[in-house]
């Protein structure tokens, strides 16, 4: 056991046996060939791994809205069918309303679509209560429905709250509308900035109209021009309304010039379509007036399309470092050819045995062990005695 144990504390070194097999040098050339393709082709070429990376760059979007239609009412301008007016990534355009009649704060019977208003005596009614899904408080009293269709409790609010409303499109000339979108970004590893306008004139902008190839620094789109890069059909989302996505990719290899960091820009649906519950994208709001010495509102329920731009980025550029990670990684991995012919000879060929003999070897020397007796003493490393070659067999 001590003989072991000394054994064991002793050096060991790799020994090179050559197998001449024509199908496993074959098969070991090829595990190098895939290596250093795949260290070549993907990992320095495609990757980049030899250069530093930042992701996701700092960035401000700046959007702006333009155009005018017409309802069978009125003519919108941009003050009124964009919301919110500042300008950010996200926005929407107003493309149908449903608009109610007037209403002013009094009170008056609960809307018929709330079911725990319904009501047969004013003990059915508690004074002061409310329902999430209802329009008011409740006064306590059981009054009748207009047109004597059944009784329900009555409400402080805004009055009448069931009547009715007139639906308006503004879709007639809305797919005309355009779209600034100014983008920016920075990436501060590098220290490097760029914005998706490069007008070389002050008016470029005013005439100018996005294209791929011709107009990429131009970032002027129609409103239909989006939604039809995205796959929809502008009618039909204007009248339910939706969310289409603004995607602005940057990806810059800063060894290169400057002129060759160029945005790219994709669009795409961003609600679930075909949904049934809650489908397109609406939203209230109200606009208010006084009638007469009273304060009214007019509820205006409205569809649109929403553009939320979303801005995407990477940048590298060369650095020593990461590219002596790859090096490395890519020499050490060439080392895989060896590990597979290994375990093919050892377990899958008929000479396993033979091999496994050439490759496990064990070189003892005989002298005296230090604490054993010199009767009892064995093999181990002693200068005045040859050594003696033990094969290892499994």
């Amino acid at each position: 056991r001590a003989r072991r144990g000394r054994c064991r504390a002793d050096y060991s070194s790799p020994q090179v046996v050559v197998v001449r097999n024509g199908h496993l040098g074959t098969a070991y050339r090829a595990l190098q060939l895939l290596v250093l393709l795949y260290f070549t082709g993907y990992v320095f070429i495609i990757q980049k791994g030899y250069q530093e990376r930042e992701t996701g760059p700092e960035s401000s979007v700046i959007t702006k809205v333009k155009g005018v239609t017409q309802s069978p009412s009125k003519v919108w301008d941009v003050g009124e069918y964009v919301s919110p007016p500042e300008g950010g990534s996200t926005f929407s355009i107003l493309t149908r309303v449903d608009v109610s009649p007037a209403q002013a704060m009094e009170t008056c019977p609960e809307g018929r679509a709330v079911a725990t208003a319904t009501c047969s005596s004013d003990q059915d009614c508690v004074p002061r209560d409310t329902d999430t899904s209802g329009h008011g408080q409740r006064t306590g009293r059981c009054v009748p429905q207009p047109g004597g269709t059944g009784k329900s409790c009555e409400v402080l609010a805004w009055c009448p709250v069931d009547g009715g409303s007139i639906s308006e499109s503004l879709a007639e000339m809305a797919s005309q509308f355009t779209v600034l979108i100014k983008n920016n970004i920075h990436f501060p590893r590098f220290g490097f900035s760029k914005g998706n306008i490069q007008a070389a004139e002050s008016g470029y902008l005013k005439s100018c109209m996005f294209n791929t190839t011709s107009a990429l620094y131009c970032p002027i789109f129609k409103l239909g021009f989006l939604v039809e890069e995205a796959g929809e059909d502008f009618t039909e989302l204007a009248e339910k309304g939706g969310v289409i996505g603004v995607i602005i990719t940057w990806n810059c290899n800063l060894d290169l010039p400057d002129a060759e960091c160029n945005p790219h820009y994709s669009f795409r649906r961003l609600d679930p379509k075909g949904v049934s519950a809650f489908p397109g994208y609406n939203y209230r709001f109200a606009k208010y007036y006084s009638w007469n010495g009273t304060r009214s509102r007019v509820l205006i329920k409205a569809y649109g399309i929403r553009v939320d731009v979303i801005v995407h980025g990477q940048a590298g550029k060369f650095s020593l470092i990461p590219t002596i990670i790859t090096l490395a990684t890519a020499l050490t991995s060439v080392g895989l050819g060896s590990f597979v012919c290994d375990w093919i000879l050892l377990c899958c060929m008929d000479k396993e045995q033979r091999y496994s003999s050439r490759k496990f070897e064990i070189f003892l020397c005989r002298g005296p062990i230090p604490g054993v007796p010199h009767r009892q003493s064995s093999p181990c490393c002693s200068p005045n005695h040859p050594p003696l070659l033990w094969s290892h067999r499994r």
